[in-house]
């Protein structure tokens, strides 16, 4: 008995086949280095995407390109993505986070600080960059060639970008610095070799800086602030409070803390004092809050000398009746370094004054301290005064909080 015969199989579906919808879909997914390789695949291939709609997710991802920057420009999105590409193409990778953070940092001292704005420098040149790495003899790193690319710096003015901090009797205010005024920082000397200023305050002349090579014991691209080491012969000798692994990083970070009001708004200017949020105790309708800060223009590691800042806020609720009006009248600290000795602290008032405390009111002061270790803690509490009755005295709780000195290194130089 003959077999029967086998069923002839389908001939295979070739790609000009193919439904168009099914492929514009399959290409959706693709990045835009693939979508590019298949315009070189088929002709079939080459005009799907060519397929204007695909481009838009690559303009708005890596560009940030919206539809009213589209209908502005008057170009195809496929048309946008090129132009951008063959202008900012090296950048990327960091294009689109360091476009955000400056426009959410704008968006934000737009509301808060306006006056910031107009200290912002329109964006360097490509060709402004590649000057500077010929003048300096370095390469600088292509996430801070891009944020350049955005904005160059601001002028020397202040208040400062990167943030203030003020005491009875010091100042600091630290500008991001243009490339020109950058490169004519750039430091060749021994300790700094091959450091390029990111910041400048002029009223203490601290900088930050970014290591564009490995030497001395740093890191490519480490941000750091740079502290004398006054016990060393050598003048060259320093430590490197690190700020910073890259540009990258550093930048936007610190945006992150600004516009998400992790540094506080005074008088117009950014403060670098960091919240702890567990850092809140509340006594009847008294609440105290404290943030910190490290100062390193004031510190040292040789000798060990720490020096930190810390800003305190005292709030009565605004629930609170008007006879629980009072006054502060004293103060007491016990504080603790990191070896564990103690040291309290015991006096009138804060900080010269005795604020009264009413209902829905604020009282916020900003004091120091040192340590002889890298970290330690204060804590303590107010004695108050009720105004209404005045022989009722309560204490009211300062929470615990700590103070921590920054990573560190010392220059190999």
């Amino acid at each position: 008995m003959a077999a029967p015969p086998e069923p002839e199989l389908p001939s295979a579906l070739s790609l000009e086949q193919l439904p168009t919808d099914p492929l514009l879909l399959i290409l959706s997914f693709l990045d835009y280095r693939d979508l590019v390789s298949c315009c070189y695949l088929s002709q079939r291939l080459n005009q799907l995407s060519s397929h204007d709609p695909l481009w838009k997710r690559h303009c708005k991802k890596y560009w940030l390109i919206s539809e009213e920057e589209k209908i502005r420009r008057n170009q195809s999105w496929k048309a946008i993505f090129t132009s951008t590409y063959s202008d900012l193409g090296r950048y990327i990778h960091y294009y689109a986070t360091l476009k955000k953070a400056w426009d959410d940092l704008k968006n934000y001292l737009g509301q808060w600080c306006p006056r910031m704005i107009s200290s912002l420098k329109e964006s360097a040149r490509e060709e402004d960059l590649d000057a500077v790495e010929a003048q300096i003899r370095c390469k600088l790193p292509d996430d801070y060639r891009c944020s350049f690319r955005i904005h160059n710096g601001q002028k020397l003015v202040v208040p400062g970008l990167m943030g203030s901090m003020a005491l009875s009797n010091h100042y600091r205010s630290e500008d991001l610095l243009d490339i020109d005024t950058a490169a004519g920082g750039f430091q060749q000397r021994l300790g700094l070799k091959q450091c390029l200023p990111l910041t400048f305050c002029i009223h203490t002349g601290l900088s930050q800086y970014m290591a564009l090579e490995s030497v001395e014991g740093r890191n490519k691209y480490e941000i750091f602030y740079q502290c004398p080491d006054q016990t060393a012969r050598k003048p060259s000798a320093i430590v490197m409070f690190i700020t910073g692994t890259s540009y990258l990083e550093w930048f936007t970070s610190y945006v992150n803390e600004v516009v998400t009001g992790g540094y506080p708004i005074i008088r117009d200017q950014i403060f670098r004092y960091v919240h702890d949020k567990k850092c809140v105790a509340t006594t009847e309708d008294i609440t105290v809050s404290v943030s910190t800060s490290f100062l390193p223009e004031l510190s040292s590691v040789h000798p060990p000398h720490y020096f930190f800042t810390y800003r305190i806020r005292i709030e009565m609720s605004k629930d609170a009746l008007p006879e629980k009006t009072c006054q502060l009248d004293s103060r007491y600290w016990r504080i603790t370094n990191a070896k564990g000795d103690v040291d309290e602290v015991q006096g009138p008032g804060v900080v010269g004054e005795f604020p009264i405390i009413g209902p829905g009111k604020v009282y916020e002061y900003t004091s120091c301290t040192t340590f002889s270790t890298t970290s330690g803690y204060m804590e303590g509490y107010y004695t108050f005064h009720c105004l209404c009755y005045k022989e009722r005295f309560f204490n009211v709780t300062i929470p615990r909080f700590h103070m921590v000195c920054p990573t560190f290194k010392v220059s190999t130089a």
